[in-house]
This record gives structure tokens, sequence and C-alpha cells, in this order.
């Protein structure tokens, strides 16, 4: 079964000492291979700031865009995984391994399928 994995954060890479930034991109790497390896990589991206982001709207035939940040939240939306797991409980594991989740917070969802 496939889950999304949504990483929610601060911008606190910012703040953070460049051997620290580097130890916590290697943990990425590292978790990424290791996904690949255990065929449980599906897809996965890092997202530019909030701030970047576009929301779209059709009301009444009309499209309406809005430039970001729209949520009065200090943690956005920075990134996700796309996981191949057994079940809910292994793809908490998987959402744990992200290095991220140490400063922010993964949500993980079942991706649904159709038909």
């Amino acid at each position: 079964m496939k889950y999304l994995c949504l990483i929610y954060e601060t911008d606190w890479w910012h703040e953070m000492p460049k051997a620290e930034l580097d130890a916590m991109l290697t943990e990425y790497r590292a978790l990424g291979e290791s996904l690949h390896a255990n065929g449980q990589y599906v897809a996965g991206q890092a997202l530019q700031p909030s701030s970047t982001a576009t929301l779209v709207r059709v009301r009444e035939g009309k499209t309406l865009t809005t430039d970001g940040p729209f949520a009065e939240t200090k943690e956005q939306l920075s990134g996700f995984y796309l996981v191949e797991a057994k079940d809910l409980n292994e793809a908490i594991q998987i959402a744990a391994r992200i290095p991220s989740a140490r400063h922010g917070a993964i949500e993980v969802r079942p991706i649904k399928v159709f038909g």
C-alpha cells in the first residue's frame, strides 16, 4: 500500500550551524538510499518555501489566484515522501526516520485507490 509522508516544519534549517545541516542532509541521503534499496521509495521532493506558493480556486467559472503563504501557522509543508509500506505501522516507522520529524511533524496518509 502507498502512503504519503508530508513533512511540516519551520525554517529551522536557516539557523542551523553548517556542520549540523550537512549531517542532516547526509541523513536524508541515507534514508533515500535505504528506501530505494528496500523497494519502498516511490517519490519524494523538497518544496520551495510557502512564500513561493500560489493558491488556485475556481469560482463561478473564474480562476482566482492568491500568493502564499496561506496558513497562519509556524509549520509549513516543506516536502514529501511517497512510500510503499505493508501497513500503517510500517509507514509510521518510515516517517519516524525522516530527519525533520525531530524539528517538525510528519503527516502519514494512505493513498486512496479508485476502482
